[in-house]
């Protein structure tokens, strides 16, 4: 509900705490002829005006009822029930067809002349722009006169007392199981990405774990290996001493055979 129409309202709704019988009747003549005031619906939950029904005042009633009309109904319905409402002051008239263009906008965002000329039961064309013009500057209803397309063009709305009746309750109650239930689910997938995440991060943890562990033992093992070529190559190198080389045979054999020539010749 707008800030703009709820503090109109206040000040009813503090009077209606107090006020009985009579005072409740120009209550809501008071209400319903407020300039700003086009929501009731707080005010019929107020219990002195509850009273009135549970009450049944031939004076009373006719009033409460028309109030019900105000927060919920529409101009063809005052028509219609005319017998049983009390007579409307040209004020309150203007606030009601307001509130009809108003339900009616909430069904079609382009209401055709035609339509509009029915339901506010006006006859002259004129008369209805007049009206149009005078609602928008209400800020009431946002919106422009299509006089080519004879409609009426609807951008913004305010909102209109809900009736709580019980195929609207069922609707909301089943609106809000659905809601808790998609909530439920999408917790039940929070906490199931949540667990997969943890193993995933477990997982990954332990692979950096034994990849450092293998970089330090490669490391440790090139170290090992570099300090063991260093002590290699400082170590001397033993050369082994060379054999004499051997005479040969022949020669031998020569120096033989003339030890002998010498010593045969002597004899």
């Amino acid at each position: 509900m707008e800030k703009s129409l709820v503090q109109p309202l206040e000040q009813f709704l503090l009077l209606a705490k107090t006020a009985r019988g009579a005072a409740i009747v120009e209550l809501i003549k008071q209400v319903l002829e407020a300039p700003g005031v086009y929501v009731f619906g707080e005010l019929l939950d107020m219990p002195n005006i509850q009273s009135m029904v549970v009450e049944s005042s031939p004076e009373a009633l006719p009033y409460w009822r028309l109030l019900h009309l105000f927060a919920f109904g529409t101009y063809a319905d005052y028509k219609e029930n005319k017998a049983q409402l009390p007579e409307m002051t040209p004020t309150q008239t203007k606030k009601l067809k307001h509130l009809t263009i108003v339900s009616l906008a909430n069904k079609s965002k382009c209401i055709p002349y035609s339509v509009l000329l029915q339901e506010l039961d006006i006859s002259s064309l004129r008369g209805l722009e007049d009206l149009i013009i005078e609602v928008i500057y209400a800020n009431v209803v946002r919106g422009k006169l299509d006089q080519k397309r004879q409609c009426l063009e609807i951008d913004y709305t305010i909102g209109r007392d809900i009736r709580m009746e019980p195929a609207i309750i069922g609707i909301l109650q089943e609106w809000c199981d659905n809601c808790e239930l998609t909530l439920a689910n999408i917790e039940e997938q929070v906490k199931k990405a949540n667990t997969q995440r943890d193993h995933h991060t477990k997982i990954k943890t332990t692979i950096e774990t034994e990849v450092a562990n293998i970089k330090k033992t490669l490391k440790a093992q090139a170290q090992e290996y570099d300090e063991s070529m260093a002590v290699d190559s400082a170590q001397p190198v033993v050369t082994q001493p060379e054999k004499p080389a051997k005479k040969s045979s022949k020669t031998k054999g020569l120096r033989g055979s003339g030890g002998k020539f010498w010593s045969k010749s002597s004899s």
